[in-house]
């Protein structure tokens, strides 16, 4: 963790990875997952951070930070000049955030005011 709150990515990477061969336990095996997942998102390379994500949640599905991260990477990967998929991308970040809000209501406040605002989850 040293090396990713230095910003020493690609050590960080290999640190997490190494972790992971032996790490049998599926709860610390997701976070693990959960931190590769943010270094590929901070490194921009949204697929790969997806694909960890699901990882991650596929071991332990209570990581609302999990949900949160993925919803933002879908808030942003709207196309230009395509509405149809952007509506999709929209609708993807929504089911997300409504699954990290459920796990943690009292966070993921602009998450919640932007469900609101685009009428996509009644929350109260």
């Amino acid at each position: 963790m040293l090396a990713q709150s230095e910003g020493n990515y690609a050590e960080a990477l290999q640190n997490y990875y190494e972790a992971t061969r032996p790490e049998k336990d599926p709860y610390d095996r997701s976070f693990l997952l959960y931190n590769i997942g943010l270094i590929h998102t901070s490194n921009g390379e949204h697929t790969k951070a997806l694909e960890y994500y699901f990882r991650a949640l596929e071991r332990n599905p209570f990581l609302p930070q999990a949900f949160n991260n993925m919803a933002v990477i879908c808030h942003y990967a709207i196309l230009e000049g395509d509405s149809e998929i952007a509506e999709a991308w929209f609708n993807q970040a929504a089911e997300y955030w409504k699954q990290a809000i459920a796990l943690t209501p009292d966070n993921y406040i602009e998450a919640r005011n932007w469900l609101k605002i685009t009428k996509r989850f009644e929350l109260e």
